[in-house]
């Protein structure tokens, strides 16, 4: 990962976490979170909050091993109003330094050891994701930035292709043997980045980047198709086309939860 990409994944985290507190400064925190049941604002900010400061702990410590998430200090929502915005701030910026200072060494990372540099690109997308709750909540429309949304899918699609064990990957309960998802991103300047093969073959699937026919082809804005994968849109959001079979798409969107 550069030096350049990194700065963008720090940018989107206090982005997104900005957002994010400035939505509950002052909220009705106990206001529900339709796109994470169950959750409220409260719930959503603690989240995210414990999640910047446990990215934290595991690059600060170098640690090889997984922290349980609820063993890191700090990680509970101020009770003072006046000081909620400022933690999930804090948090963030706290992070963004200490994956800056880590470097390439190498931290636990869910399936294996990776440069601590990763945790940069994770925090990034869960932000993002997360800020676009807070706002689907308080009825805004989130947009996320396509070249990050790009990455998104990519981390998406990828991140759920590692098991990190010998189970069976769940999601070839998403697509039948010899079915093909495309996703078509439209936003210019994206080139062949912006679209993937999503084939299931056997008991394999695989993701690859380029043009080719699906069952059922998905184009829209990047920000869009990262926000129906991970179930925050639905499908028939303006400004996006579902082509060919939609109970394939229905099919694996309901067996890749976020």
């Amino acid at each position: 990962m550069t030096a350049a990409s990194i700065e963008r994944f720090s940018d989107e985290i206090s982005g997104s976490a900005a957002t994010l507190a400035g939505i509950i400064d002052g909220a009705d925190l106990s206001q529900p979170v339709p796109t994470c049941p169950e959750w409220t604002l409260r719930q959503l900010a603690t989240h995210v909050g414990r999640a910047h400061r446990w990215a934290t702990e595991i690059v600060a410590t170098r640690s090889p091993e997984f922290i349980p998430f609820r063993a890191v200090p700090g990680g509970r929502l101020p009770d003072d109003p006046g000081q909620q915005a400022s933690w999930l701030r804090d948090g963030a910026a706290r992070l963004i330094v200490t994956v800056r200072d880590a470097g390439a060494d190498p931290v636990w990372a869910f399936t294996r050891l990776r440069p601590a540099s990763f945790w940069a690109r994770r925090m990034a997308h869960e932000t993002a994701v997360h800020r676009a709750d807070a706002e689907i909540a308080v009825g805004r429309a989130p947009v996320v930035d396509p070249g990050i949304a790009v990455d998104g899918i990519d981390e998406w699609l990828g991140f759920q292709d590692e098991p990190g064990d010998d189970s069976q990957d769940a999601r070839l309960d998403a697509l039948a043997d010899g079915q093909v998802l495309h996703l078509h991103a439209t936003d210019e300047g994206l080139d062949g980045a912006g679209e993937w093969l999503v084939r299931r073959a056997g008991d394999r699937i695989s993701v690859d980047h380029g043009h080719g026919k699906g069952d059922a082809a998905v184009r829209g804005p990047a920000s869009a198709l990262l926000l129906i994968l991970v179930r925050r849109l639905p499908a028939d959001h303006p400004g996006v086309q579902v082509i060919g079979d939609r109970t394939v798409l229905d099919h694996w969107l309901a067996a890749t939860p976020f």
